[in-house]
């Protein structure tokens, strides 16, 4: 009785361990692979492929930038309307806005290092130091560290940007410096251009839009 007890648990054992191990064989987990997360997953279209919405909005943008659609448009014009409002926006805020430039791309890198997008980093930095930005700013941003040495204008407008996209709000001290010093315009301004840069940074980074081979990049990860 004894020995056939035993070779029925062994039976029972060999059973389970073939169950598992057919489990394990045909429903593996996939990994994911560093090449596969680079991957663009929104290239650009071909003319041959565009719908007749994004034809058109394409025209459209050629016709107010002078460049084919480019950049974080390229994602974009999977929504044709967004993609040309969204445009629209990113001119106002570039050019005509009440903030001098070397503001609005302090601005513009802040948000870039928040959602480490190094696309938006890649063509942004020398606009910003052509703009005035000393390079220490910009180099302890990518790093992570708030910048030692900054004027006035650009501690108010880092401040007010860092509280804005880790707070998700913005203290009354923070908040009546701004306007005191770039009056409710400025003030919202300095909100537009955050909040317009997080919509550029989220496409590019949804998209995985890459930067050009020779670009060594400059974000690590930020620990959270």
């Amino acid at each position: 009785m004894k020995k056939f007890c035993c070779a029925l648990l062994i039976t029972c054992l060999a059973c389970v361990s073939a169950l598992f191990s057919q489990t394990s064989v045909t429903q593996p987990v996939p990994a994911a692979s560093p090449s596969t997360l680079q991957q663009n997953r929104l290239p650009a279209i071909p003319e041959g492929k565009q719908t007749e919405a994004q034809k058109k909005a394409s025209a459209e943008f050629v016709t107010i930038r002078k460049a084919p659609v480019f950049g974080p448009f390229v994602p974009l014009l999977r929504s044709p309307e967004l993609m040309l409002r969204a445009s629209a926006m990113g001119d106002y805020l570039r050019y005509r806005d009440a903030l001098p430039p070397k503001l609005n791309e302090l601005i513009i890198l802040i948000v870039a290092r928040e959602w480490t997008q190094e696309y938006e980093w890649y063509v942004h930095y020398p606009f910003a130091i052509k703009a005035g930005l000393d390079p220490e700013i910009a180099k302890a941003l990518a790093e992570g560290r708030r910048p030692a040495k900054m004027s006035e204008e650009e501690e108010i407008v880092y401040e007010f940007s860092t509280e804005l996209n880790r707070n998700k709000s913005v203290s009354d001290v923070t908040y009546a410096r701004a306007v005191a010093k770039f009056g409710e315009q400025g003030m919202m301004d300095i909100v537009g251009v955050n909040g317009y840069y997080t919509l550029i940074a989220t496409a590019l980074n949804v998209g995985r839009t890459p930067v050009p081979k020779n670009y060594a990049p400059v974000l690590p990860p930020l620990p959270r």
